[in-house]
């Protein structure tokens, strides 16, 4: 043995072995704690479930289409390179079962064509239109667009490239509702949709100023004039692991955090909310990449600041549909942004944390976020370092290792096998047994390769908060959802 090789041998079975051995010993804690927490939030959702089951037969979705009370709502699709596609999601969109609502759509800078395909579908005319500045907008605006002489709730501007959040904004301004719903531009809403998050607003109209609604993976799913006629696990293995994770993390985990009343995220993808409560708090952050997030978090500082009474809700319904990522290269741009998004949301609002005055906001569910969602990569990516290095040298013994893989891994697989029970239960939303089997497959083969991909994409996410790289969004190449001819590409997210 060469005298560097024996000096690191020396080091390392010296000091650094205990170090090594009570970090693994920490490692093996902190994923007990983390599954254990995601076990204990799905059997707080079962309770939600339940609730729902009870009362289904009792939605009352059919007087609330057409009482004069439901509230009137403004929809905002924010458009950035959405030709292909836009015409059917808006006219999906201005069939939606309720009342009264518009659609506000904000075409931002465009470049293939986006404001000519709505022109040509909806017969839009330019019209001189006094926009007002209830919240900033950056980029300017250059065109507002009605259709010509019919009675379609819809309005159409164009604006300088700014982003979406700055695409937002504008559709705030624009709105004329008291209700704000933000759609992406590639999201497949069910009928009802509306109807379903806006019920919370209809039976705690005093309290509630946010609603999140489940977003399901289209992927393979049967598509019809817009509207998802037939739910199917999509036919890859990449497609099936992201149904588990978002029925565990996205669905099950965020209904049980609505539960406690501790709810952070709305998805960017279909949320409601009240507009006097954003205009209130400024719109959209423009230099946030994770805006949605960053805006549910700010209502939770405004609202526990000023000492109101409110409510931020997750409405248990499958209601929205959107397309995963079909690759490794763009799920892994996806999974690099949220982090980032996440990282940069949490510096933010650092004096929230562990801080009484924000209740259980405060001292629950952001050090939650930063302990198990911020730190899980690094934790993750460490164990695959730190438990293999001690065995190695003998600071744990191969008995360890096995504790080790039960604990992150096995009770991992068991988390994510009551999601997919749980879910089965509730909703029943797959009549096939192929697309049941296809969810287990993919239960056992996230646990294989994708979370320790998914965690160095995260870690590298977290570095580009930290050094504060220039944000890019990167290419997202869609394939459609489209079912009557050949597979097409969609416009991208903005670069």
């Amino acid at each position: 043995m060469s005298t560097v090789a024996a000096d690191l041998w020396a080091w390392l079975t010296g000091p650094a072995h205990s170090l090594i051995a009570v970090c693994d010993d920490v490692v093996i804690v902190y994923f007990l704690t983390i599954n254990t927490s995601y076990l204990v939030l799905i059997l707080i959702a079962v309770v939600e479930f339940v609730r729902r089951l009870r009362r289904a037969s009792f939605a009352g979705y059919d007087d609330a289409s057409s009482s004069p009370f439901t509230p009137p709502v403004s929809v905002i699709v924010p458009a950035h390179n959405e030709a292909v596609g836009i015409v059917e999601a808006i006219r999906a969109m201005l069939l939606l079962r309720y009342p009264m609502f518009e659609v506000v759509v904000v075409d931002d800078g465009s470049t293939d064509g986006t404001l000519d395909a709505l022109r040509d579908a909806f017969d839009l005319v330019e019209v001189e239109y006094v926009v007002p500045d209830d919240v900033p907008v950056r980029g300017r605006i250059t065109s507002v667009h009605l259709p010509r002489g019919g009675p379609v709730p819809l309005v159409v501007a164009r604006k300088e490239n700014g982003g979406k959040s700055d695409a937002l904004n504008l559709g705030i301004n624009l709105a004329r509702y008291p209700l704000l719903c933000m759609v992406d531009a590639d999201s497949i809403l069910d009928s009802q949709a509306l109807l379903a998050v806006a019920r919370p607003f209809s039976d705690d109209p005093m309290r509630v100023v946010a609603t999140g609604g489940v977003v399901g993976l289209a992927n393979g799913c049967t598509v019809i004039a817009g509207r998802v006629v037939e739910p199917h696990v999509p036919p890859n293995l990449l497609g099936r692991v992201q149904v588990v994770e978002y029925l565990r993390a996205f669905f099950l985990g965020r209904t049980g955090w609505s539960k406690v009343g501790s709810l952070l995220i709305i998805a960017g993808a279909f949320g409601l909310f009240r507009r006097d409560a954003v205009v209130a708090v400024g719109g959209m952050d423009g230099d946030c990449i994770g805006e949605d997030a960053e805006l549910v978090i700010r209502l939770h500082r405004y609202m526990r600041e000023q000492r109101r009474d409110y409510r931020i809700v997750f409405v248990t319904e499958p209601i929205s549909w959107s397309e995963a990522p079909s690759t490794l290269r763009v799920l892994g741009h996806q999974r690099r942004r949220w982090h980032r998004g996440l990282t940069e949301i949490l510096l933010k609002h650092r004096g929230m944390i562990c801080n009484p005055r924000y209740g259980r906001i405060g001292l629950v569910a952001l050090p939650f976020y930063v302990v198990f969602e911020l730190l899980a990569p690094v934790v993750e990516l460490a164990s695959l370092v730190l438990v293999p290095l001690g065995v190695l040298i003998g600071a744990v013994d191969v008995g360890f290792l096995w504790r080790f893989l039960l604990a992150a891994y096995a009770y991992a697989i068991v988390v994510s096998l009551v999601s997919v029970a749980v879910e089965e239960y509730a909703f029943h939303r797959f009549t096939r047994w192929r697309d049941v089997w296809g969810a287990l497959v993919g239960v056992a083969a996230e646990n294989i390769g994708y979370r320790q991909l998914t965690a160095w994409w995260r870690l590298r996410g977290l570095w580009d908060a930290l050094c504060r790289t220039p944000q890019v969004w990167g290419s997202m190449t869609r394939s459609g959802f489209d079912t009557s001819g050949p597979v097409k590409e969609r416009g991208g997210d903005r670069a």
